[in-house]
């Protein structure tokens, strides 16, 4: 019995580091939502998933914001990979084209730090040169 029980443990251990993912942020001059966007501009994903940010051109780059207390920083993440560890919400930009509002948000897990994040955003969205209410739409989706 005990050895059945350590063999079910080892399984659902082993099971469980395989799940994690692989997402896809790419970095566009133009996209669904417009000019100078990420798409998806909004990502839930599971604790330990991988984000690979893909740029379309070499003039973009992914820089946090704002993220859980804790999380490493993100920065200059062209073309990179990023695997998001704090469970929480993360808003993020690109440094050229952050005044027209190329911004993306990643929900990791649950939104423990939603109303901090929804705090950070409404300040950020409100001095945006062009494309305001983009990153709201992006909050918006958190849950």
């Amino acid at each position: 019995m005990k050895l059945q029980t350590l063999f079910a443990a080892a399984l659902l251990s082993v099971s469980s580091l395989s799940m994690a993912a692989t997402h896809t942020v790419k970095m566009l001059n133009n996209g669904a939502d417009g000019i100078m966007v990420f798409e998806p501009g909004f990502l839930k994903i599971a604790k330990g998933d991988t984000v690979k940010f893909e740029a379309t051109d070499s003039g973009h780059n992914a820089v946090n914001e704002f993220g859980p207390a804790g999380t490493a920083e993100l920065a200059g993440y062209s073309g990179g990979e990023y695997t998001f560890n704090d469970e929480g919400v993360n808003i993020y930009y690109c440094e050229p084209h952050k005044s027209m509002a190329m911004y993306g948000v990643i929900q990791v897990g649950n939104a423990v730090n939603k109303d901090d994040a929804m705090a950070a955003a409404k300040a950020t969205d409100a001095g945006m040169a062009m494309n305001g209410g983009r990153l709201m739409k992006y909050m918006d989706q958190v849950k």
